[in-house]
């Protein structure tokens, strides 16, 4: 199946995806009627990381629409959202921030603190508001959805799939069509900081109207991405790749195919988000840390260790083939070679004991140690 949607977007848009970009679950759908255009991998789970914003930002307009809260309300920053690791904003305790703001850093800057801070806005604490969430999880349909947070930074329990999150963001656009705006901004102004979106495509893929963008290092890049030409909304969710790069495009490739098909798929009964079938073999949670090109995600240090592991191997080869090719040495030569061996370096043993014909083996370089652990990483 995998290879199906790879050469179907290399006939519809000319497009060659990298080697190995096809990472994860990837779903293409009408956010109209919900008509499923490809799925592949759709039921399995995987760490929704900060496209967990979009249930937040769901929950943000719900209050709204209530009247619980308006776009000048001022949200005050707490010293939970001061604790929120980056992606952040960074404001001092205290500080007041109004909705309309609150709700562009969440979605262009995807700011983990923000997140805390709407949150506590509309529940009083982010506990409270990860139990709505999941409470309007069930009600929208997300029956393989857990949240733990509002940001989508790391946590084991925070699960979905990409037909979860098909449901949701068919859901925002339908239920808030008035807030379609902060989907689509390129960036913001907070005081003389400029912030950009993550969300390529909006440069990029002509008719790009959202979503939004998330990665942690064991979800890989995500996103959710919406695009409309010619009156046809159709959206696509992509999962577990290894770069921002390789994820937009992969969406850009779904979606361009989905435009070009749309037209004959519509004559047929195709399934959708919501009585599709169940996949028979949908996978437990996965992580696709070891292959994300990312400085954070401990990559870094995994090819050091492995570096030390292959040097130290071929030191045992090479001590070993030499031991196999000499005569054997009086009993002093040969402790001291084992003993220089052990310490990575093979010393010259007595004359009789090893022939001038054959070469004494020579020592690798020894690795430095790598360090004991990555830094946290980061949710877009």
């Amino acid at each position: 199946m995998r290879t199906r949607v790879i050469l179907a977007a290399i006939l519809s848009t000319g497009l060659l995806l990298p080697p190995g970009a096809a990472a994860g679950p990837a779903l293409l759908f009408d956010a109209q009627n919900g008509r499923v255009l490809y799925a592949e991998d759709h039921d399995d789970l995987w760490h929704p990381a900060s496209l967990t914003k979009i249930m937040t930002a769901y929950l943000v307009f719900e209050a709204l629409k209530s009247g619980r809260l308006t776009l000048e309300t001022k949200a005050k920053y707490s010293e939970a959202a001061y604790a929120q690791p980056p992606s952040k904003v960074g404001l001092p305790v205290g500080a007041e921030m109004a909705i309309d703001t609150a709700l562009k850093a969440l979605i262009i800057k995807s700011a983990n603190d923000i997140a805390v801070l709407l949150a506590e806005a509309v529940s009083g604490t982010e506990a409270q508001f990860v139990e709505k969430m999941n409470e309007t999880a069930t009600r929208l349909g997300m029956s393989r959805t857990r949240f733990a947070n509002a940001s989508g930074l790391p946590a084991a329990e925070q699960v979905t799939t990409a037909r979860d999150l098909a449901r949701l963001s068919r859901a925002v656009v339908r239920d808030f069509p008035e807030y379609g705006h902060y989907w689509s901004m390129l960036d913001m102004r907070l005081g003389k900081a400029r912030m950009g979106t993550h969300n390529q495509l909006l440069k990029t893929f002509e008719g790009t109207d959202g979503m939004k963008t998330g990665f942690i290092c064991d979800s890989g890049y995500n996103l959710v991405a919406s695009a409309t030409r010619d009156g046809v909304r159709l959206m696509a969710v992509v999962l577990g790749e290894r770069t921002g790069a390789e994820r937009a495009i992969r969406a850009q490739s779904l979606l361009e195919h989905g435009f070009n098909t749309h037209g004959w798929k519509a004559l047929f009964n195709s399934p959708t988000i919501d009585n599709a079938p169940t996949s028979d073999d949908a996978k437990g949670i996965t992580s696709v840390r070891s292959i994300v090109r990312a400085s954070d995600c401990g990559n870094r240090v995994r090819r050091v260790v492995e570096a030390s592991k292959k040097a130290k191997q071929q030191r045992a080869k090479t001590a070993a083939s030499a031991k196999d090719a000499k005569p054997a040495p009086s009993e002093a030569a040969a402790t001291e070679v084992s003993a220089d061996v052990g310490n990575g370096a093979v010393t010259k043993a007595p004359e009789a004991a090893v022939p001038k014909s054959k070469p004494k083996p020579k020592a690798t370089g020894s690795t430095a140690a790598a360090p004991a652990s990555a830094p946290t990483p980061k949710a877009q």
